[in-house]
């Protein structure tokens, strides 16, 4: 699922929706994007609250030089 878009302007569920789906195991990964929340214009929006959210309560790991994070597992 793609959370903005490259410009940040696509469709994206609400940070509340995008905690029920994690919640529901329906989403298990997320990669962040390397221009930041939304691609170079983004920084705000459900995409960037999303990006924030899940930073905050999950641990980055490097995957073929991406920043992926398990969302199965939250920080202890």
């Amino acid at each position: 699922m793609a959370i903005g878009g490259f410009t940040g302007s696509d469709p994206a569920p609400t940070l509340a929706e995008f905690k029920q789906l994690v919640a529901a195991h329906e989403i298990h990964y997320f990669v962040a994007s390397g221009g930041g929340a939304g691609g170079p214009g983004g920084g705000s929006g459900n995409g960037s609250q999303i990006t924030a959210w899940v930073k905050q309560h999950f641990t980055a790991r490097t995957v073929g030089g991406m920043t992926v994070y398990d969302l199965t597992s939250a920080k202890g």
